[in-house]
């Protein structure tokens, strides 16, 4: 017996409002539209993208699913679940996995939340077909107003069946069988920015790491003002999606050493493969991290952010003020946090609060650069 309710649900450690969910009308069409394949094969079921547990969860609690191994690339998905599941008595029906051959060989039942990214549904989709058991079938979801036929196309891709479902309550599923096998991923991609060094600046990212291997804007504008940074021997890249900021500090510091920390597995991976073709990898440590819950308090002299500020595709300030809060926690004093943020939100003020006091290094029309120091 279980206490498993969709309405019991929570997103923490995950930023918690009243307008965001733990769960949404996606993983019910998914559930119900799997649910009998599930039912009759409880062990060979592999959930990818679930969000804070409701797929996993729900197929063992409704389904009968036993062993399930699943992939959620951020880590506050993965520890929203550890919650969830245990507040309903469900921690010994699953397992956490990366985006590998372990966790989909003889996978016959995927059930994948798509990703917004098609890089990310590319990525998945070719890990799928190249290890999970020949009869498998992808049961992929997504919100009808973020599901487009490119996404049919790159299933197509790795696939030679997918059909797509009626919609309901504005969701609808794609069917996925007969995986077609490639022995090249293409991930990670690369490409290489001209940032002013003397030679490009070598970015590489895998599929569902945001922004790929494109130099954001925000960052490239963020990039020359640190060189008014304090000196240091250790900074952290608090976000480091990619691994611009991570590499950049530390070709223009040649004895700075930097810790490049995001929750995404994705980013991590990808700020690892730019610290090593940029030739920097021996002085960048990568770590998965919810923020910066494994550093210490007043451990750091110098962090760089540059803050999300969507969340799950609205503007929610959410995300940035966690981190503006976790950096002024692990700031020692004299400690310096350097952020770009789009001009718009105003964050001078949260960063005052959070951090110390904030001053403007350099602004334009779209971006402004501060620094806050620790007091």
């Amino acid at each position: 017996m279980t206490d498993f309710s969709f309405d019991n649900l929570r997103r923490a450690p995950d930023v918690e409002a009243p307008n965001l969910f733990a769960f949404d009308a996606t993983d019910r069409l998914l559930l119900d539209t799997a649910g009998s394949a599930i039912s009759e094969d409880p062990a060979g079921v592999v959930v990818i993208g679930d969000h804070y547990g409701a797929l996993t969860l729900g197929a063992a609690a409704l389904h009968g699913a036993t062993g399930i191994r699943t992939h959620q690339d951020p880590l506050s998905g993965e520890l929203a679940l550890t919650r969830n599941a245990t507040a309903a008595r469900l921690p010994d029906r699953y397992t956490h996995h990366p985006l590998d051959g372990a966790l989909l060989t003889d996978a016959r039942i995927v059930l994948l939340q798509l990703p917004r990214s098609l890089a990310a549904l590319d990525e998945i989709a070719w890990t799928i077909a190249r290890h999970a058991a020949p009869n498998v079938r992808v049961f992929a979801g997504g919100r009808v107003k973020h599901m487009t036929m490119a996404m049919n196309g790159v299933l197509a891709r790795h696939f030679g069946s997918v059909a797509a479902g009626l919609a309901r309550q504005k969701s609808r599923v794609l069917t996925a069988s007969g995986p077609v096998q490639s022995a090249v991923s293409g991930f990670p991609v690369e490409e290489q920015h001209d940032v002013g060094l003397a030679s490009p600046l070598i970015l590489r990212a895998f599929g569902s790491t945001f922004g790929g291997a494109k130099l954001d804007a925000g960052t490239r504008y963020l990039l020359p003002a640190l060189s008014a940074a304090r000196s240091v021997g250790h900074a952290i890249d608090l976000g480091s999606g990619n691994g611009t900021i991570a590499a950049y500090l530390a070709l223009t510091r040649p004895t700075l050493q930097v810790t490049a920390t995001d929750q995404s597995a994705s980013a991590v991976a990808s700020s690892r493969a730019t610290a090593e073709a940029n030739g920097v990898g021996d002085r960048i440590t990568v770590v998965r991290d919810d923020a910066l819950s494994l550093a210490a308090a007043a451990s750091a002299d110098l962090i760089v952010l540059n803050p999300p500020f969507h969340l799950e595709g609205t503007v929610h300030s959410g995300i940035a003020l966690k981190l503006f809060a976790d950096a002024g926690r692990v700031l020692r004093p004299g400690g310096e946090l350097w952020t770009v943020w789009n001009s718009h939100l105003q964050y001078r003020g949260p960063l005052t609060q959070l951090v110390g006091p904030t001053r403007q290094a350099a602004r334009n029309p779209k971006f402004t650069v501060t620094v806050s120091t620790r007091t």
